[in-house]
């Protein structure tokens, strides 16, 4: 079958698992990583017969996504805000809504300079490898409780040439004597009852200590790093976070009580809270 014939298989296939767009998008990055092309070149070789190696890779993606493992796990790679990505199960992969956060950062720094830069829970390290490299001059730290995801986080760092300073450590208990201008944390923040709303891959081949809180203490690492941020946040230094969609309010409101100003509740692009940012 000619390559618009595979991408139609691919879409029938994946049904039980993915809408038609989704199933069609995953093809895309099957197409990049086995024949390198973008998206018009798909659309220019459509007629094109892939040969037998690429059949088969095609193939072995396919069988992959139908077990329900993620395609940047299959292809070992994730794209976030222009950067390539190594990603294992050690961490989670990097969503379009961490882009939203990232590009609100970048904004507020346009007018607001910092020279240093905390992310707590770093994960890939995607957070802090993009701020590294759109904010050359500025100093990165990022920290990790799990010294797998570190090991990923440091190569994605030499991958894409960004110096940053990794602490591994546990937000819950670490302390330290250094300031910051600006902290950014996406921390665990999914409920245990929010877990059946979530897609089989996620469940399957993520990491749970990077996803999920108890029911009783949702906002358990949101206070420990505000309690944290009190302390080594420069005056005047600001706090980002991700948020859960459904605790916008309960974070806003515990952020003022710990005496954090300008909190500004900010909606992703699809109408979600999805991020907060507030001043010391």
């Amino acid at each position: 079958m000619n390559v618009k014939q595979l991408e139609q298989y691919f879409i029938k296939e994946l049904s039980t698992l993915y809408d038609g767009e989704e199933a069609k998008q995953l093809f895309g990055l099957a197409a990049r990583q086995v024949a390198d092309w973008n998206h018009s070149q798909l659309l220019i070789n459509a007629t094109t017969l892939p040969g037998p190696e690429q059949s088969l890779a095609y193939e072995h993606i396919l069988l992959e996504l139908k077990k329900g493992r993620p395609m940047q796990h299959i292809l070992a790679e994730a794209w976030f805000y222009g950067l390539k990505f190594k990603v294992t199960e050690a961490v989670l992969i990097p969503r379009p809504e961490t882009e939203e956060l990232i590009e609100w950062i970048l904004d507020t720094l346009n007018v607001l300079p910092v020279s240093s830069i905390l992310d707590i829970g770093t994960g890939s390290g995607c957070i802090a490898i993009t701020l590294k490299k759109n904010l050359e001059q500025v100093e990165v730290s990022a920290l990790d409780v799990s010294a797998d995801a570190l090991k990923v986080a440091g190569e994605n760092a030499v991958l894409n040439k960004a110096l940053i300073n990794f602490i591994h450590s546990d937000i819950l208990t670490y302390s330290s004597p250094s300031k910051y201008d600006l902290i950014v944390s996406n921390p665990p923040y999914i409920t245990e009852n929010e877990k059946e709303e979530m897609h089989q891959n996620v469940l399957a081949y993520e990491p749970h200590l990077a996803l999920f809180v108890s029911n009783e203490n949702p906002l358990v690492f949101y206070k420990r790093i505000a309690d944290f941020a009190r302390v080594n946040l420069q005056p005047k230094g600001k706090l980002f976070f991700e948020i859960n969609e459904y605790l916008g309010e309960e974070t806003v409101q515990m952020l003022s009580a710990k005496g954090f100003t300008d909190i500004i509740l900010k909606k992703d692009m699809q109408g979600k809270d999805r991020m907060i940012s507030c001043n010391l």
